[in-house]
């Protein structure tokens, strides 16, 4: 099973690819966008201003290959952290910008959405999962991932948010669209669950 790492010059690839590979996937970095038509997986990492990762995708031709193989080819994806929030169809960080437009919401400074606490949001959380998704098998509830952001998704639909984590406010920390997810912490960095939260990915089936 191949996974490509979109590489558009905003996250950490190495440790993505490693975490890929420590659960016998094969994983490779994606350098232009037609590598992405040899995957069976697609991730998009991305640490790092919203307006300034989509100019990145935009200028690198991976919108339009990343709509051929994702919407219109329904290979699984996940985005993580900057990556889950492009999926949106707009954010706030460096001015508004349009996303990908994959999963209908927007993105917001956490304290436009409430939160009072320190930002950025940098640290362990409990997460709680709203849906029995695929993504979390065998990983109980509550467990803790590692977080990183100053920003946070808000999904137009209920239905695509399917776990929440608690900073001073509730914020989402991961999302489904069909064969679209994301997740706003890093499970590259989140030891054991972050680890199964791979293997399911890769899995892509129903609990």
């Amino acid at each position: 099973m191949k996974v490509a790492i979109v590489s558009y010059g905003m996250g950490n690839l190495a440790s993505v690819r490693r975490a890929f590979e420590d659960i016998g996937a094969e994983a490779y970095i994606a350098a232009r966008p037609a590598d992405l038509y040899n995957a069976n997986r697609i991730v998009l990492p991305g640490v790092g201003a919203f307006a300034e990762g989509m100019k990145r995708l935009q200028d690198g031709g991976w919108v339009e290959a990343l709509q051929d193989v994702v919407m219109r080819q329904r290979k699984p994806m996940l985005g993580i952290c900057l990556g889950m929030q492009m999926l949106a169809s707009a954010g706030y960080e460096g001015g508004l910008s349009r996303g990908l437009g994959f999963v209908p919401g927007e993105v917001k400074r956490l304290d436009a959405l409430g939160c009072k606490l320190r930002i950025p949001h940098v640290g362990w959380n409990e997460v709680r999962y709203k849906t029995n998704d695929a993504l979390f098998c065998e990983i109980p509830d509550l467990s803790d991932f590692y977080f990183v952001h100053s920003f946070a998704f808000t999904p137009e639909n209920d239905e695509h948010l399917i776990a929440t984590t608690h900073y001073d406010c509730l914020v989402a920390a991961a999302i489904r669209k069909d064969n679209i997810y994301g997740c706003q912490f890093h499970p590259e960095k989140s030891s054991k669950a972050g680890r199964q939260l791979l293997k399911n990915f890769m899995v892509h089936s129903p609990c």
